[in-house]
Order: C-alpha cells, then sequence, then structure tokens
C-alpha cells in the first residue's frame, strides 16, 4: 500500500467524473491494466486482494491470459465490431455459440435460454415470461381476442391482466420497475418508484451455525412458518400470483440462508397451485458455492421453471423449458438480446473452471475462510458465521462497525463489501486459494483488534 484509499489520483479522477456523472458509490479508481489475479491496482499504485470482485462478478481473476489470448481472435473482433441484434440477425456462429457457452452449464431439466444485458433485465424479462405463459394457460390456448388488443393500449383487463410475483423479505432481484417491486433488501433502492402490489413472504431467520444440533429445531420450525405464509398468501392475495422468484442465499439482503427442505417444500407449494418457480442465481451462480448453481444443492423433485443468471456469467439471462417462450414472436424482446462477445468470453471461464477444477478449489478455499472465520469469532468480535464454498458472510457488532470495519480493511490492502445491516460479505473469484484466504484472515484479525 502506497497510500490511503483512495488516494489523491483517485480522488482528483473522482473530481473529474463528478462533473459529468455521480461518482458517490465509488470505492477508487481501479488500473486493470496493471491488476491481475485476485489482485486489484488502484490509480493510486496500492495493490489490495479483491475479496469483493466487482460485486461478485468477476470469476477467473485480473487479465486472465486466456481471456486475453481469446480477446485476440477474429471470431470475437467480429462480434465485438459488428455487434448484432440478435432477434432478427444473429451471426451463422450464433447456434454453435450457444451450444459452446450457455448449454455447456445448462442447470440440469432446462434445456432452452433467453439471452438478456444484465441481471435486473434477466429477472424483468423472467417474469414477462411467467405471465405470458399463465395467460396462455388460462385461454387454453386460444388466440387473444379484440377485447384483449384494444384494452391493453388502455393499461387495462383484459389485455393487461392483474398478476403477480410473490417475493421474500429481504430478497433483491433488481432496480427495473416490475424486479424493483420484489426487491425487499434497502429502503433506498425502492424510495419514490412506483411500484406494483405484489405480496411478499418472510424468508427464514435462521440461527447459525446451520449444522449445529442445537438449532435444528428452531430452524425447522422457522422454516415450516415461512413456507406456511408463502402458501397463505398464494391462497389469499387479492391479485393472483403467477410466480414465486427466491435467491438460493439472500445475498444484498444479508447472505441469508435457508436449507434444502425449505427449498423443496417452496417446489411442492409452487407445483401445487401450479405457478412458476423462479431461481435468481445472478449472485450464486457459477461455482461459488461449491457446485456451478446454487440450486444444485437442494435436490429438487423437479427443477425451476425458470433460473436467472448474469454477474460471474458475464453474460445475463434465464434458462427455461420450451413451454416458457412466448406463444407469439416479438413478445419477450429487444434489439440486442445480450451481447455474442459475453458468450465467447463464457465460452473461455468454462473452459478455465474444468481446466482448472475451479469449483472443487471453491470448497477447499471455502472450508479455510470458514474455519479461520469461526477462530476468529470465539472472541466474540464478528458473530453468525456462515457459508457455501466461498460465498461466506459474518456479522458485526452494529452496522456503523461493520462499515468502519470496511473501510479498514481497504487500507489494509483487501478490498470487501457489505451486505444487510451490518454483515461483511466475501466474494472472492474462484481462482482464490488457501493462501489469500489466510491473507485474508490475517489483515482482518489485525483490523479487528485495532
Amino acid at each position: 500500500m502506497r497510500t490511503t484509499v483512495p488516494g489523491p489520483k483517485s480522488k482528483s479522477l473522482w473530481e473529474q467524473l463528478n462533473k459529468v456523472q455521480d461518482p458517490r458509490a465509488t470505492h477508487f479508481f481501479a488500473d486493470y491494466s496493471k491488476s491481475k489475479g485476485n489482485y486489484v491496482v488502484d490509480a493510486d499504485g496500492n495493490t489490495m486482494l479483491d475479496m469483493y470482485c466487482q460485486i461478485s462478478s468477476l470469476p477467473v481473476g485480473y487479465n486472465n491470459p486466456a481471456l486475453i489470448e481469446a480477446a485476440k481472435s477474429d471470431e470475437w473482433a467480429s462480434v465485438i465490431i459488428n455487434r448484432p441484434a440478435l432477434g432478427i440477425m444473429p451471426p451463422v456462429s450464433w447456434p454453435d455459440i450457444i451450444q459452446r457457452s450457455f448449454m455447456k452449464v445448462a442447470p440440469k431439466g432446462l434445456n432452452q435460454v433467453f439471452t438478456a444485458m444484465c441481471g435486473s433485465c434477466a429477472n424483468e424479462c423472467a417474469y414477462k415470461a411467467v405471465f405470458m405463459h399463465h395467460m396462455h394457460v388460462h385461454r387454453g390456448g386460444k388466440p387473444f381476442t379484440p377485447e384483449d388488443m384494444s384494452s391493453c393500449m388502455k393499461n387495462q383487463e383484459p389485455g393487461s391482466p392483474k398478476l403477480a410475483i410473490l417475493s421474500f423479505m429481504k430478497g433483491f432481484h433488481g432496480r427495473t420497475f416490475g424486479t424493483l417491486s420484489t426487491t425487499r433488501s434497502k429502503a433506498i433502492h425502492k424510495l419514490d418508484i412506483p411500484a406494483f402490489d405484489w405480496p411478499a413472504a418472510p424468508f427464514p431467520l435462521l440461527r447459525y451455525p446451520l449444522e449445529d444440533p442445537a438449532n435444528a429445531a428452531f430452524n425447522k420450525k422457522e422454516e415450516a412458518r415461512c413456507l406456511e405464509e408463502v402458501d397463505r398468501l398464494i391462497k389469499s392475495w387479492h391479485i393472483p400470483v403467477a410466480g414465486v422468484i427466491v435467491e438460493p442465499i439472500q445475498a444484498e439482503g444479508g447472505d441469508n440462508h435457508a436449507s434444502p427442505a425449505f427449498f423443496q417444500g417452496l417446489r411442492d407449494i409452487t407445483l401445487k397451485h401450479k405457478i412458476a418457480l423462479i431461481v435468481d442465481e445472478v449472485q450464486t451462480g457459477v461455482g461459488a458455492t461449491g457446485k456451478y448453481w446454487a440450486h444444485e444443492h437442494w435436490n429438487l423433485s423437479t427443477p425451476p421453471d425458470i433460473v436467472t443468471f448474469s454477474k460471474k456469467m458475464q453474460a445475463a439471462g434465464y434458462y427455461h423449458n420450451f413451454d416458457m417462450r412466448p406463444s407469439e414472436t416479438y413478445r419477450n424482446f429487444n434489439t440486442w438480446l445480450g451481447d455474442p462477445v459475453r458468450a465467447l468470453e463464457l465460452e473461455v471461464i468454462i473452459k478455465e473452471i474444468e481446466r482448472n477444477k475451479l469449483i472443487e478449489n471453491t470448497r477447499i478455499t471455502g472450508q479455510h475462510l470458514m474455519d479461520g472465520l469461526k477462530q476468529i469469532s470465539q472472541n466474540g468480535s464478528i458473530s453468525n458465521v456462515r457459508g457455501q464454498g466461498t460465498f461466506i458472510a459474518f456479522d458485526l457488532p452494529s452496522p456503523q462497525v461493520r462499515d468502519s470495519v470496511v473501510g479498514a480493511l481497504r487500507q489494509a490492502g483487501v478490498e470487501t463489501g457489505g451486505c444487510g445491516e451490518q454483515s461483511i460479505r466475501m466474494r472472492p473469484m474462484l481462482w482464490c486459494k488457501p493462501s489469500h484466504a489466510e491473507l485474508f484472515l490475517e489483515r482482518l484479525d489485525t483490523v479487528l483488534k485495532k
């Protein structure tokens, strides 16, 4: 570390940016040409161990050599220079690119993919797919009526039906209009924005560690309570519920966990009511929990209807089956429908994950992190250590202490991030090794002692 963070160069850049764009959320300005692997370098030459990784979205490290080499290819250059409107004029290589990237890691039981631009639009388009499917079934597969066509242009029924997506308190699903109505993590995300009148069920507030037998009875009862409320809301809400969306781990809302039994129960409820289950894997997907998709830990009786993705995938969108395709074209649609260069990037990332056994690495490194954090927690400075793989969090005594620790860690050369009210979340790259975990634990222990 050469300066405080942000240093003088970052502060100068902040002032320049402030003239034309809001920079108030900026931690510092990064020099990506000098960043490498698990380490990010800022404008002032400070080298930091990155345990936050662009809000959980960088899977295989800064300036990964395999990605640099792939980016020199004619195939990458073509789709960068000639960016296609994929819905009307995809490149001749697009069917093959999809097979080499998205379908290579498709969740078990899902054989279709819809490509989008970001996590918010992945979820937003998933909601649209659920509503379209719901109404298609409701009409018995019949064509739209003239009344459907005319009323929707006035935002009225029956063409614009009153339908809802049920979400969970403390969940986060995006910042577009539909997704914001299902986001319940922080008020600042929602203030001043009109919202749909959609229901929110309680997400289990479990006692940690989950594996402690002393917590088993309480946690089982808490999950049963939440499932009962989901069932009640679906049956009683004044707007028909067409689907349920849930995160495998509520990330932004505080890294809140639930057991496989809870998610199995949730799937059973959606099947009973013949509504869709959307699993939001925008943050949990691509290996961080020790499996490629976090919902693989659940052993569901049937696959989710939709699985959304973004972040570490680099590309965004959702997986589904054929029945979730709209009955007519041009309905779930936009100009870009994703970006083929991101699919090419994903292809390389998948190869890197497989070649270097990076999902196995997250299990090994994650256990090292968990053991170290539990050891630190014995002195009472942190609590509620929880996680799967390297998708880990712990609590500080208050929001103020949490923010102070995040700031002190940054000055000590470690980039982290908060979640929930008073938690710090670990979102390292899949490349993060036990040696990097040990460095983080040493710096955290030093900061906490101060």
